[in-house]
């Protein structure tokens, strides 16, 4: 998996013919969080080398706009403050601080959640809470300001509370002002649990646990919507190790186990090791992943992957957010994000494995400690 990571890196060029995007975003987190895995240098280098192709020497970014108010745009500024530990070079806060002003500016919600873009009015995604509420915590730690993390955990909490389902699991978006043919005319929410939204939203959740610290997650409320979460998603875990497209819809003519949430899935279980049952999910879930990584020395074939799935008008198709409706997108092999989360899965995974190492546990125990 390691050598497949070094040939697709060396491989990589900008999502979106080298505008800054969350595409790119997920290759440098799992960049980032396979240097911190194992200290090596490679993946530092693979980093920097793409990132100083996009962020000039004043912080501008290539391709952003700012008023386009797209908050996928913020998940690449996780790794600026990587890249200013490692290198001290100004450029990196200064695009952070871009990044920065945007969510000071962007719309939101009348209960104070970031629209998900311009274009996508009063209406927040699961996607969107990975793609920037983290990134205003460690903004906001990284300058002592506990307004943005505050706010950054009270978004999370109404993001909770708009999209939740009966059954545990989470609705892919709500529109708030129900002006989607989508949106329930009550709750405002998208008819389905999309697995790579849900994977998404898991994601932003243990990474904020990490950034505060436990007791503050315990403090804010987030702590045991998080655990339910993947309780949940571990009792929906196929037999194979992973996820289906459409989580919760076994029967449902044409689902398939999808890479890019089961990849998700496997690193918020890692970061969860104390819940019953994640070690165990998460172990399989790597096994399932590794299963469907056929690497052919050029940095190629990690497949199963959802091209792209949303709700509303996009190039001329109205996306209906129903079950049927993530079926009908492409799968592919290779995308960014599907191999920056198996990044991140592989790099959580490996830490895992450290940590036992140095507590003295041998790999024969994991599986029996686990238990």
């Amino acid at each position: 998996m390691l050598r497949y990571f070094d040939a697709y890196a060396t491989r990589y060029r900008p999502y979106k013919g080298g505008a800054w995007c969350y595409e790119d975003g997920c290759i440098y987190r799992g960049l980032e969080l396979l240097f911190e895995a194992t200290d090596e240098d490679r993946w530092r280098d693979h980093l920097l080398r793409l990132a100083l192709a996009q962020v000039d020497a004043e912080g501008q970014m290539a391709g952003y706009d700012p008023t386009d108010y797209n908050i996928d745009n913020i998940l690449a500024g996780r790794v600026l403050f990587a890249l200013d530990r490692w290198t001290g070079d100004p450029r990196w806060m200064r695009a952070a601080r871009r990044l920065g002003d945007q969510l000071a500016d962007h719309p939101r919600t009348a209960g104070g959640s970031y629209w998900h873009k311009r274009i996508y009015p009063h209406q927040v995604w699961l996607d969107g809470l990975y793609m920037g509420l983290p990134f205003q915590i460690q903004l906001g730690l990284h300058q002592g300001d506990q307004r943005l993390v505050q706010d950054a955990l009270s978004q999370l909490r109404d993001a909770l509370a708009m999209t939740a389902r009966p059954d545990g699991l989470y609705a892919h978006g709500c529109d708030t002002s129900g002006a989607q043919d989508w949106a329930d005319p009550v709750t405002g929410q998208s008819p389905a649990a999309w697995a790579r939204a849900i994977g998404w939203q898991a994601m932003a959740l243990v990474d904020t646990a990490r950034l505060i610290g436990p007791a503050s997650f315990a403090a804010s409320g987030l702590l045991a919507p998080t655990r339910a979460l993947l309780t949940r998603i571990i009792g929906l875990q196929r037999p194979d190790g992973g996820w289906l497209q459409v989580i919760d819809q076994p029967e449902l003519p044409g689902n398939y186990t999808e890479s890019s949430a089961s990849a998700m899935f496997a690193y918020a279980l890692n970061a969860m090791g104390d819940l019953p049952g994640a070690g165990d999910a998460a172990d399989r879930a790597m096994g399932f992943l590794a299963s469907r990584l056929h690497h052919d020395g050029a940095g190629a074939g990690f497949g199963g992957i959802c091209l792209v799935a949303g709700l509303g008008g996009f190039s001329g198709v109205y996306r209906d957010g129903t079950p049927a409706y993530y079926l009908t997108e492409p799968v592919v092999a290779d995308d960014a994000k599907g191999t920056g989360p198996l990044m991140m899965a592989a790099a959580s995974n490996t830490a895992a494995m450290i940590a036992l190492n140095h507590s003295g546990i041998g790999k024969a125990e994991i599986s029996e400690q686990r238990e």
